[in-house]
């Protein structure tokens, strides 16, 4: 369980059945959702304007590429893993040593990299 306030996650993920299989997932882990954006458009207002812990962000969403957003959340300092179902080493040479999953993904390997990217943020979650 989690300790003080709970993790907020931005969910970026425009299958809405992949969507809602990793809101119930960040639900288990006892997190809360931010979101889900479907559309870039939303993803970025999200980014910008959210209380955000960390992000996870389907790579191609809608037809669009989701680096904006992922640059908009690593200047605010937030960490964020990718996902996607295409070769993640096409990843631009700026986003090659983010955290990446490849769909699709388990449970545990999906709690072991949402716990290792908040390793380094206060109140980390003990996702089982």
């Amino acid at each position: 369980m989690l300790e003080g306030r709970r993790k907020r996650v931005l969910i970026v993920e425009d299958e809405a059945m992949i969507s809602m299989l990793i809101e119930d997932m960040v639900l288990d882990f006892g997190c809360e959702i931010v979101g889900p954006a479907a559309r870039l458009d939303h993803a970025l207002t999200l980014a910008l304007q959210a209380e955000i812990d960390i992000g996870l962000l389907d790579i191609n969403v809608d037809g669009s590429v989701v680096f904006p957003v992922a640059d908009v959340l690593r200047f605010r300092g937030i960490p964020f893993i990718f996902s996607t179902g295409y070769d993640f080493r096409s990843l631009p040479e700026r986003f090659r040593a983010c955290p990446t999953l490849s769909k699709p993904f388990s449970y545990d390997n999906f709690a072991t990299t949402l716990r290792n990217a908040l390793a380094g943020t206060s109140d980390t979650p003990e996702v089982v």
